[in-house]
């Protein structure tokens, strides 16, 4: 009875591809999807950042943003996404940037990466975040209150 079979051990699984949803788009953003893209029972720890469309910036006041995106950007965005996963214990990875024209209070860009515990799944989302901020070419277009226009990451 206690024998366990090869497919008892997680890490001895048929090898899944732990990218399970990349997207640029242009449509609204969804937690429960990205929640459930990296939902994984081999995962004890699942960290989720969401990326908000704030009301100001430097101290000016925000009234509108729009995203563009190169078109290479799923593909570095792929790239980002793989090196994550090669470098943390990784399960499931999931990343979805909105591009087009936001309102304050929308959802910009939404993360999440499941693994066995806590404290990795916290450090690789921070660096998922963070790499797909630095070497994803999207970029912000804010416009202020004062009628001031700025392009930001490019």
């Amino acid at each position: 009875m206690g024998h366990m079979t090869s497919y008892d051990h997680p890490g001895e699984r048929a090898a899944q591809d732990p990218v399970r949803l990349l997207a640029v788009r242009d449509a609204p953003l969804s937690l429960d999807e990205v929640f459930a893209a990296v939902g994984d029972d081999a995962a004890g720890g699942t960290a989720l950042f969401v990326g908000t469309v704030r009301d100001h910036d430097g101290g000016a006041d925000v009234t509108g943003l729009g995203y563009s995106a190169h078109p290479s950007a799923e593909a570095e965005l792929r790239r980002v996404a793989e090196k994550v996963a090669a470098d943390f214990p990784v399960r499931a990875l999931a990343a979805v940037h909105r591009v087009g024209e936001l309102a304050v209070g929308d959802l910009a860009v939404v993360v999440a990466v499941s693994c066995p515990h806590r404290a990795e799944a916290f450090e690789a989302c921070r660096r998922l975040i963070d790499d797909l901020k630095l070497e994803v070419p999207i970029w912000k277009h804010q416009t202020f209150a004062d009628g001031a226009e700025e392009w930001v990451g490019a």
